[in-house]
């Protein structure tokens, strides 16, 4: 409860409310902007841990956006190319058990074109990998 001093020295303020995003914004991401991809480059490239039950080496990059803004993406795949001053597009998302991490870095644009040593069947637009009809998958 508020005392009377308290009230003299400082009036009520009403609580701010949240702006709701209408439905046919498609990006939720706040350093997005509501567009779908952002250009940046990379200015740390580091591996961190993931939350409790997981546990593994997780690649991260910080990046510092076309829109002068610093934020953490997760670097997608089995290895990667990537360090400072890669140009990366950054893309919505986070792996849930990175705390901190809410963006991704799309392969295939810009320096991040990497590919992986390995055949893979499925998720390949996610990791930069073409369809080739000659390749046999097992």
């Amino acid at each position: 409860m508020i005392t009377l001093t308290q009230l003299i020295k400082r009036n009520r303020s009403s609580r701010r409310t949240k702006t709701r995003m209408r439905k046919h914004h498609f990006c939720r991401s706040k350093a997005l902007h509501n567009r779908p991809q952002l250009k940046g480059f990379c200015t740390r490239v580091y591996t961190t841990k993931p939350k409790k039950p997981n546990s593994s080496q997780r690649k991260v990059a910080k990046v510092r956006l076309s829109i002068k803004r610093h934020v953490l993406i997760c670097i997608p795949g089995m290895g990667h190319n990537l360090q400072n001053y890669s140009v990366v597009l950054i893309r919505g998302g986070r792996p849930r058990d990175i705390p901190g991490v809410h963006y991704y870095a799309i392969r295939g644009k810009f320096s991040f074109i990497f590919r992986e040593k390995f055949e893979r069947s499925s998720a390949r637009s996610k990791h930069g990998l073409k369809h080739d009809k000659n390749r046999i998958f097992h």
